[in-house]
């Protein structure tokens, strides 16, 4: 049920947005244990000459760049499954965009599960749920 926003360098292009969406939403699972079927990817362009690394603009180094924040519930996963999904996003986007700076950013929120959830339920709500309908 992750809510994942990207932001990458470059000209809006469909192709490739469904590209990263794709990816991203198989990294997510496999690294993060997060169902695909409810996994939300909105994909966002900046020109290079507007995004800045050291002070000079992409553009001027000559490359790309993302930033992928991404929302999950507090405590469901692990720090080394954190880790583990950063290096996999960080290389996935290497190659979906033939290289990027290394001041690229993928950013994990922990939300509480009471604060969090989709359809207008919490995470919360659907935790005490599903264990009240196992009992």
């Amino acid at each position: 049920m992750p809510i994942i926003n990207v932001r990458v360098t470059g000209k809006p292009d469909a192709t490739l947005s469904a590209s990263i969406a794709r990816e991203i939403t198989e990294i997510t699972a496999t690294q993060l244990r997060k169902d695909p079927t409810i996994t939300a990817v909105a994909v966002s362009y900046l020109d290079p000459q507007h995004w800045f690394a050291g002070g000079k603009s992409l553009a001027e180094h000559g490359t790309n760049t993302f930033w992928l924040d991404i929302k999950v519930v507090d405590g469901t996963n692990t720090k080394l499954e954190l880790e583990a999904y950063l290096k996999a996003m960080f290389d996935a986007f290497g190659r979906l965009l033939g290289g990027v700076h290394q001041e690229s950013y993928a950013f994990v929120h922990e939300v509480p599960a009471a604060a969090y959830g989709y359809g207008g339920k919490t995470q919360e709500f659907r935790f005490i749920s599903g264990r009240l309908n196992a009992a």
